[in-house]
């Protein structure tokens, strides 16, 4: 990719909630929107029972909400918990860092909603948060709503961290091709080929899948350790059934929500062997994906919460032939590289560069995204989906 960029650097902080709901992760970079100049503090705040119920209220509404009808009510309630939410975590950790001299903020909001266009229906996608809200607590302009105006644009609207996944490649000196592998609570895969472009996708359900079997048999969110998936045996006519879908035919760019695929395919096994189902699924999707990359990687690169996973870890190294590596191998943030993007795309954002691509999305041609609110706005509801 060949861009004429400004000298402009830019000291951006960054957020991600992921769909886990377990915390805010915050990350400051410097950068002039196409390199990784430098890194700042990172960190997080978990998210309280309160603000988790409130999103949990507005996806639940999310599932029935027709195109036709006006928003539902707890949407608004969401975007104003996960905003206040933003503004404890950013000001608690900018104080404990000592964080000065930003010029600008990126947070991605709250999925409650996401849609991947068909032949028949345009894509939705829905983000979460009040920007103006968060602008006038900091005093700083927020970079929000990055994914609508691919969607618009006829794009998957996901994944978008991919041109944050070559800088830090180019940062760390690799040669391509090279795959960075995020496990949140979908997977997406991006391979930076050998000639520098970009090729992403998301591969299927990674950690989703498993949190919400998890939180629908126990009082736990996750399954700590890979334990459960560990004690189970993996039943092979469920995981066949699931890779049937025609997801895994189809060839990229393509997206997921995490609720694409239900538990009822697992429901009459035990919880352990539910997990271990569910967790090979996640590394066979992997699998699938990596055999459909444009050149075979060299190396693969895993970020994301699903590195944690050791039984994840094992299944996917177990199904792929190359060197699976995780951040920290290469110096990277692990925890933090979803935050970190969100700073980087927003530097795009603002200086007018593409976030999207026709690799990484779908959209006809590079496209930029994202939309500014700046501290002093009027209060006021953009609609957030398309």
């Amino acid at each position: 990719m060949t861009e004429q960029l400004p000298p402009k650097s830019l000291r951006v902080l960054g957020f991600m909630t992921g769909t886990s709901l377990d915390a805010v992760d915050m990350a400051v970079i410097e950068t002039d929107g196409h390199d990784i100049l430098g890194f700042g503090p990172s960190g997080e705040m978990k998210l309280d029972a309160e603000t988790r119920t409130l999103i949990e209220y507005a996806i639940e509404d999310a599932f029935d909400w027709e195109r036709d009808e006006e928003e539902p009510e707890s949407f608004d309630d969401a975007r104003m918990a996960v905003a206040d939410a933003h503004l404890a975590a950013s000001l608690g950790f900018m104080a404990m860092n000592g964080v000065k001299n930003l010029d600008l903020v990126g947070v991605h909001g709250q999925t409650v909603l996401h849609e991947a266009p068909t032949k028949e229906l345009a894509g939705r996608t829905v983000q979460l948060i009040d920007a103006v809200a968060v602008a006038d607590g900091l005093g700083l302009p927020v970079v929000y709503n990055f994914r609508t105006a691919d969607v618009a644009a006829g794009g998957q609207g996901a994944p978008l961290a991919p041109v944050y996944h070559a800088a830090l490649v180019r940062w760390s000196g690799l040669n391509g091709p090279v795959a960075v592998l995020n496990l949140g609570g979908v997977g997406n895969i991006t391979l930076i080929r050998s000639d520098g472009e970009l090729q992403a996708f998301d591969t299927g359900p990674a950690n989703g899948m498993v949190d919400l079997l998890v939180q629908s048999r126990t009082r736990k969110r996750m399954d700590e350790g890979g334990q459960l998936a560990r004690a189970g045996t993996v039943d092979k006519a469920a995981l066949e059934d699931y890779l049937s879908h025609p997801y895994f035919a189809a060839s990229g760019p393509k997206s997921l929500d995490r609720f694409d695929f239900s538990l009822d395919g697992v429901e009459h096994l035990t919880l352990e062997d539910a997990a271990a189902t569910l967790t090979a699924f996640a590394a066979e999707a992997v699998a699938l994906g990596v055999a459909r990359c444009e050149e075979t990687p060299t190396q693969i690169v895993v970020c994301g919460g699903g590195r944690h996973n050791p039984a994840l870890m094992e299944a996917l190294k177990a199904r792929l032939s190359m060197p699976v590596t995780i951040a920290e191998d290469h110096g990277w943030r692990g925890d933090s590289i979803e935050a970190e993007a969100f700073a980087f795309l927003a530097a795009r954002s603002h200086l007018g560069l593409p976030i999207s691509f026709p690799g990484t999305t779908g959209v006809a041609e590079p496209l930029t995204g994202g939309r500014t609110a700046n501290p002093g706005d009027e209060p006021g509801f953009e609609p957030d989906e398309f």
